[in-house]
């Protein structure tokens, strides 16, 4: 995204709001694998533009979710967990959390209850000059002083601004986490209009429903192995039609996505059309189909198809 230009787009509204009364900025929530950092920014923004699963890993791209105030507008950016890139789709999604630190005017850095400090992958945070919050996610599941014992190992191992207990699922704290984002935020009228939730295409919000219940029906290599690709979406007066392709990189996995007698692609086919109902508001025919693509994970070209390359 390129925030200069944004920038120049909204000079126009300075004139209707006014930069000593209204806030905005980009706040980027980033973590290692598993943390709650999408769980946080659904309740955060209200609505679930990031799919939840117990698998790590499970969000590959930087998602927006926008929330709007009178006097205020957080732009967050759900990312990718934090890891050691291994192949190609990883280099990628890292490239994705790079992105959304160098643009960010506030960075949420969630932790869990049991986390511990890790000096190789937290090293970058250390450079930073972003003003970051530490957010520790999970006190639903202390014991005793945990949470204040917690809070005090984090303090002398990451230089943030403040420390803040959480629990994503539970709400707890979630309040005063917005007070405390707030404060932060530069004096500034919104980048987006007031009634956009996030720069996401209904497409893109489809094909994550879809590869969500893949990562909820199969286990071991299977969800990992698979992409979702939408190749039409046509919205009518009273239904939308959707055609999907779930891509996976070998024959083997293939015949198990779909099962004997296609009996487990129908498992996901009925369970996500519900999602897409309950998402879109709208009565859904889905229809879905399985395709090898060899290796994708590791091969530019195909992440490019599957939309993980802007260039």
């Amino acid at each position: 995204m390129n925030r200069l230009a944004r920038a120049k787009e909204i000079d126009n509204l300075a004139t209707h709001t006014s930069f000593m009364t209204h806030r905005a900025g980009f706040v980027s929530i980033v973590g290692k694998p598993n943390v709650g950092k999408s769980s946080l920014m659904n309740k955060l923004v209200g609505e679930n533009l990031s799919i939840i699963t117990a698998k790590a890993q499970t969000t590959r791209h930087r998602i927006m979710g926008i929330l709007n105030g009178d006097d205020f507008q957080i732009v967050y950016s759900d990312t990718p967990g934090i890891l050691e890139p291994k192949y190609e789709l990883q280099e990628t999604m890292m490239g994705f959390v790079r992105v959304s630190l160098e643009d960010a005017d506030l960075i949420l850095l969630i932790v869990e209850l049991e986390e511990k400090y890790d000096e190789k992958l937290f090293e970058l945070f250390k450079k930073i000059r972003t003003p970051i919050l530490l957010i520790m996610n999970k006190i639903d599941l202390a014991k005793g002083s945990q949470v204040t014992d917690k809070i005090e190992y984090w303090k002398n191992l990451i230089a943030a601004k403040e420390i803040i207990p959480v629990s994503a699922k539970a709400g707890t704290n979630l309040d005063l986490l917005l007070t405390t984002i707030k404060n932060y935020l530069p004096a500034h009228p919104g980048y987006y209009p007031k009634d956009e939730l996030t720069d996401r295409s209904e497409r893109f919000f489809a094909s994550e429903i879809i590869r969500e219940k893949i990562f909820l029906h199969y286990e071991q290599e299977i969800p990992y192995s698979s992409e979702v690709g939408i190749e039409s979406f046509k919205e009518e007066e009273s239904i939308i039609r959707i055609r999907a392709t779930i891509y996976v990189e070998r024959d083997s996995q293939k015949g198990i996505l779909i099962g004997k007698g296609g009996s487990s692609l129908k498992k996901v086919g009925t369970d996500a059309r519900k999602a897409l109902e309950l998402f879109f508001g709208k009565k859904v025919f889905l229809e879905t189909h399985v395709k090898v693509a060899d290796n994708w994970r590791k091969q530019k070209l195909k992440l490019r198809q599957f939309g993980y390359f802007n260039d």
